[in-house]
């Protein structure tokens, strides 16, 4: 009786923890290029046991690598080491070094980072392209950023909405973050970390010219905290020459970016719309028989589901005139042209992506007719 009370209890923890965790791994993420640029699939804030994460250096370079992504960085914590105990680590650089090592047989980008993480109004900055995060270890702030500027690191703001800091839910630029801009020591900043998006901090990256980034910002397990709950990680799309770190890091200084989580997709309209437009293939555009119903086949190449909306002086046969192409899916459309055309513009709002906030694209296609 004791055994099969133990067995009833086995196989009721085995069914709870399977609704737990449903061990479904990560896909590949793929985004077109635009014209004149390679598009890297980058995450650029990051953490491991080396500060307050729970993962070792090599499980990211793996997780990055099952994701296809182009660049990581891995930017721990200066100030804070809750493992300190556990794992002594005088060397801010160790992170770095053990995932660079994982990395070197492969194409995966290791950008050396560091997080400067101090309370507001200076708040969280990630410092990337740095040589030595022990010179980063600074008691004030503003040796810290000057210090990164020595070293020709590219400085972004992490989370600047974050309640626990603002607990408005809004970022606020203070004198510190304006003198940072303006001595050239802050250059981009987070509008998408985690699952959160913030329209405000999109109106301080336009008004401030900084750079655009998402993040994941992740301190467990990709696939425990995003890919299981059927999500992809939040990634900064960057629009660089070429796929190196010189590349990397001047497209970042330019602000040549979009940040994506899922079907969310955040930046300037002269990246943001040529990605659009590339990510929407049109595989068949033919009349039905007899008619002046066009036929058109739209296949999505990105790994993000595309929401449109018809902008079109023509109306659709049998759709709605809000419409989603899932990643890597076709979609029909009937439209009605009222006349044969040879050629005729597709013109579609882009719903769930913004070049401003709650300022949607619209995208057009021009299609010659089979």
């Amino acid at each position: 009786m004791k055994k099969l009370a133990l067995v009833v209890l086995l196989i009721t923890f085995q069914q709870s923890y399977s609704q737990t965790h449903s061990h479904a791994g990560a896909k590949p993420m793929s985004y077109p290029d635009i014209e004149g640029y390679k598009t890297l699939k980058t995450d650029l804030h990051q953490h491991t046991v080396f500060s307050d994460g729970k993962v070792w250096p090599t499980i990211r370079v793996q997780e990055a690598l099952r994701e296809n992504l182009d660049a990581i960085s891995l930017t721990e914590h200066l100030e804070y080491q809750p493992h300190k105990e556990d794992i002594p680590h005088p060397d801010r650089n160790r992170s770095y070094a053990l995932a660079l090592a994982e990395a070197k047989s492969h194409k995966l980008l290791i950008v050396h980072g560091s997080e400067i993480t101090r309370s507001a109004p200076v708040g969280h900055n990630n410092a990337i392209f740095i040589k030595d995060a022990n010179q980063l270890n600074v008691d004030k702030a503003e040796k810290a950023f000057s210090e990164a500027k020595k070293q020709e690191a590219f400085v972004f703001w992490n989370h600047p909405a974050w309640y626990a800091q603002s607990p408005k839910g809004t970022p606020i630029l203070s004198d510190f973050q304006k003198k940072r801009i303006k001595k050239g020591e802050l250059h981009g900043i987070e509008v998408i970390n985690t699952v959160d998006y913030s329209e405000e901090a999109l109106t301080l990256a336009l008004e401030n010219d900084l750079t655009i980034m998402g993040t994941s910002d992740i301190h467990g397990i990709i696939d425990w905290d995003y890919t299981e709950k059927g999500n992809h990680r939040p990634i900064t799309l960057v629009f660089a020459q070429d796929k190196t770190m010189e590349g990397l890091k001047e497209a970042l200084f330019a602000g040549r970016t979009v940040a994506v989580y899922n079907d969310l997709m955040v930046g300037k309209a002269e990246f943001l719309k040529p990605l659009l437009q590339k990510s929407i293939a049109i595989v068949k555009a033919e009349y039905r028989a007899k008619s002046q119903v066009l036929e058109l086949q739209l296949k999505n190449i990105s790994s993000s589901d595309l929401l449109f909306e018809n902008q079109m002086a023509y109306s659709f046969y049998d759709s709605s005139p809000v419409f989603e192409v899932p990643a890597g899916e076709t979609k029909r459309l009937l439209v009605k042209t009222l006349e044969t055309k040879t050629e005729i513009v597709l013109k579609l709002k882009a719903l769930g992506c913004f070049i401003a906030p709650r300022q949607q694209p619209i995208i057009d296609w021009k299609i010659v007719i089979d």
